[in-house]
């Protein structure tokens, strides 16, 4: 089986299953086929197929003329048919993993998609899981799915391993084709053959590890890394308003030290969906082996707590001015969980406004890239532009995300107040009606 994938993988004739057409599989599905691989993607929403199939991109980190040229050479398409899967080589499980109102690892994405494949997997296929997830999940979850339902042996009549996705939306520098790859298999051959099949593709280093469970920590602790620092320094910020200390200054400073520290910045909270999620994984991991991560879930309370925290300051800002938060009217800027995207999966500033709304703030939004959002069921429309009189009919600007196609001059100018969570206005003077986080 080894020397068949390897020579198969030579030759281009892999053919290619992407399960999950989102952030991570639309652009992997994309990648493949432009590489020479034949690739077909599945979805279980109608709405994705049919636009995959059409050459339409819905998303960010894809060229819109390679997802269109792709589709018309028969390179690249969708299906919500998983008897397909019956043709597949190579099948990359890209699903989401969200976390239940309880804060536990919901994986009933994988689990459906594996029963899914394992009921038309065929001998000599790579199957590898890309999502998110909690260590373990691969050899504990998929392998006996996959097993069960095939009635193949992992190793014998298919490969199987985990790759984390590393996908950052709107990073103009890293996309799918340059970043950098783990890839652990069960077994030394199958992660020779997944590891060739990523190399065959990717232009960035793949790196092996010894097994599935040190490439799903590995993802974990990637981010889990990021939002312990950003815990950091979202308590610091606290501490540093009570000190009247600009922390910002204070992070300015410590980046000039060549060796040692790596700067991290205070925000309204954690969005997307791996930072604010991927260490409650662990953590809920973590206790099956009675052990409980104390620094980690420390970071998640203070992350978690921003939002709220923000919400104090906005209603400390307006007593300054002699208004109180009821009835207040606030603009928000930026509804996206990071700058020029319109990605808003776990945005903090949705629960910003849900916070400030509690209060009985007026709450509008402005986010030049989501016009309308869908928060607990309930969609909520932004306004479609702003001007110097809209900017001056509210008490209070409150910028929670840093675009940079947005006129931050002009709300200076004409705003009462700002409250500058990201530190997008550092450069404007006058500075007298800005209050930054």
């Amino acid at each position: 089986m080894r020397e068949k994938l390897l020579k198969k993988i030579q030759e281009r004739t892999i053919q290619v299953g992407v399960v999950g057409l989102g952030y991570v599989g639309l652009p992997l599905a994309v990648e493949k086929a432009k590489a020479g691989f034949k690739t077909i993607g599945f979805d279980i929403q109608a709405g994705k197929v049919d636009m995959v199939n059409a050459g339409h991109n819905y998303i960010g980190d894809v060229v819109d003329s390679d997802l269109k040229n792709l589709v018309e050479k028969r390179m690249l398409s969708a299906t919500t048919d998983f008897s397909f899967i019956k043709d597949m080589d190579f099948i990359a499980i890209c699903v989401p993993t969200p976390l239940d109102k309880h804060q536990q690892p919901d994986i009933s994405y994988v689990k459906h998609s594996v029963e899914e494949i394992a009921r038309y997997l065929k001998k000599e296929t790579m199957v590898v899981l890309e999502s998110t997830t909690y260590p373990g999940t691969t050899q504990e979850l998929v392998r006996p799915l996959l097993e069960s339902g095939s009635g193949f042996k992992c190793g014998i009549d298919f490969y199987l391993g985990f790759s984390p996705e590393r996908v950052d939306p709107g990073n103009l520098i890293y996309k799918t084709k340059n970043t950098p790859k783990v890839v652990g298999g069960v077994g030394k051959d199958a992660t020779e053959v997944i590891a060739a099949m990523y190399r065959a593709v990717l232009d960035g280093d793949v790196f092996e590890v010894s097994s599935p469970a040190v490439a799903e920590m590995e993802k974990i602790l990637e981010n889990t890394y990021r939002n312990i620092n950003i815990g950091l320094v979202n308590e610091l910020a606290m501490l540093c308003d009570r000190m009247d200390i600009s922390l910002w200054e204070v992070i300015d400073a410590a980046k000039t030290k060549p060796y040692g520290f790596q700067a991290f910045y205070p925000g309204p909270g954690l969005g997307g969906h791996c930072i604010p999620l991927d260490p409650y994984y662990l953590s809920w991991k973590a206790r099956e082996y009675g052990f409980h991560t104390s620094m980690i879930e420390s970071s998640m309370m203070i992350n978690d707590r921003m939002p709220e925290y923000c919400v104090e300051r906005a209603g400390r800002i307006l007593n300054h001015h002699e208004k109180s938060l009821k009835n207040a009217r606030i603009l928000v800027l930026g509804v996206a969980y990071k700058q020029d995207i319109d990605d808003y999966r776990e945005s903090p500033a949705l629960r910003v406004i849900e916070i400030l709304r509690n209060e009985q703030a007026k709450v509008e939004y402005y986010d030049p890239y989501i016009h309308s959002y869908q928060y607990h069921g309930e969609t909520v429309k932004g306004l479609e532009a702003i001007s110097p009189e809209i900017v001056a009919s509210f008490d209070l600007a409150m910028i929670t995300a840093a675009h940079s196609n947005v006129d931050y001059a002009m709300i200076q100018r004409h705003a009462r107040v700002v409250f500058d969570t990201k530190n997008v206005m550092k450069d404007l003077e006058p500075r007298g009606n800005i209050e930054v986080l």
